[in-house]
């Protein structure tokens, strides 16, 4: 019987709470809907905030480029030859290691010095002026260091590359730029893991800016990619070029030095065969010797051409970026309509609480 009157008081219980929770929900229902006119004319007021907001925001261009990446071959299938080339210090499995295969290429969109390279690129032909300076424009930084007489000194040309790194404060500003870009504008991406196509998409308020620093970042990236990637290879092809040329010409002179010798002594004594005979023997042995020398030396040289091109990568563009570019602008439709949410969201929760707190004080 004990057990029976708990649990009929319990339900009596968790009947008033539902009941009293339908009332505050009801009450509070009844409240905002006297406060009606309140929230629309909240939300007309963003609305407002969000049509003024629209029209001034500046659109952002987007300049793509994407291009199929290919790695080469390393060793390119070369092995019979490699233990020859290696006697005479030539490696021709050559390649750039692995830190350049796959996807690395997409961390050098993002390094300083590709993005630093790419901002001292010129903007056009006619005006000479530097991204760096094209990007100070338009994010008017120069009114923010007028305040400033170091940074008010501070300007860009075309090729101070190199000389930008000798200097604290100009490295510094460098350095702040490029951090922004890196963050802000550049995107670097896969759009399909399973292919070998990358996208690099630069977003600016400039629509020639945005074109420019996309054109000069992924040429400056590719080219540095290739080179870096060839470079073994393209040492050991120097080397065994210059192995050739030199073998080569000692061959030729001992032949020269053979009929020299020959010249020399036309009408020889028949007793004294030993100044016409050693000398020529001499000249023609170390020919014959350099000769099967240059022989082998051309054969790995051919053999080291075939290896780089073949551990050369393809990197082909296959879209670039064109004016007009793709333009992102806040629409006016968008932004009143967001506006008037918020606001009238906004609104709405402020009077609620205000209810609640009040509710609690009177209880």
């Amino acid at each position: 019987m004990a057990n029976e009157e708990e649990k009929r008081k319990s339900g009596q219980e968790d009947e008033i709470s539902l009941r009293d929770l339908v009332l505050k929900i009801r009450s509070w229902v009844i409240y905002l809907w006297n406060k009606k006119w309140l929230v629309i004319a909240a939300g007309v007021v963003g609305g407002l905030l969000g049509f003024f907001y629209a029209y001034n925001k500046t659109p952002i261009y987007t300049a793509t480029t994407t291009f199929v990446l290919e790695s080469g071959e390393k060793g390119g299938g070369l092995g019979a030859y490699a233990g020859v080339a290696s006697m005479m210090g030539i490696d021709l499995n050559g390649g750039g290691g692995d830190m350049f295969q796959g996807d690395n290429i997409l961390d050098f969109y993002k390094s300083r010095k590709m993005i630093e390279k790419t901002l001292f690129s010129p903007v056009d032909d006619v005006s000479n002026q530097p991204l760096i300076e094209k990007y100070i424009e338009i994010n008017h930084l120069r009114k923010v260091w007028a305040e400033n007489d170091q940074l008010k000194e501070i300007h860009f040309k075309v090729g101070d590359f190199e000389l930008a790194k000798r200097d604290r404060l100009r490295d510094s500003v460098i350095g702040s730029i490029v951090q922004m870009i890196s963050k802000s504008y550049l995107s670097v991406n896969k759009p399909d893991k399973k292919l070998s196509k990358i996208q690099v998409d630069v977003k600016s308020a400039d629509e020639v800016f945005a074109k420019r620093f996309n054109e000069e970042l992924v040429k400056n990236v590719n080219d540095f990619y290739i080179q870096t990637k060839t470079k073994k290879s393209l040492d050991n092809v120097a080397i065994l070029q210059r192995k050739t040329d030199s073998v080569r010409a000692v061959m030729n002179g001992a032949f020269y030095s053979a009929a020299a010798v020959s010249d020399a002594t036309p009408n020889i004594n028949p007793t004294r065969q030993v100044q016409r005979a050693a000398p020529i023997q001499r000249a023609q042995a170390s020919a014959e010797a350099n000769k099967a020398i240059l022989s082998s030396l051309i054969q790995n040289l051919e053999m080291s051409k075939i290896a780089l091109m073949r551990e050369t990568p393809l990197l082909q563009i296959v879209d670039g970026p064109i004016f007009p570019l793709h333009k992102e602008k806040f629409g006016k439709a968008k932004g009143i309509v967001l506006g008037g949410l918020i606001l009238g969201f906004i609104t709405t929760f402020v009077l609620l609480f205000k209810a609640f707190v009040k509710n609690i004080m009177q209880n």
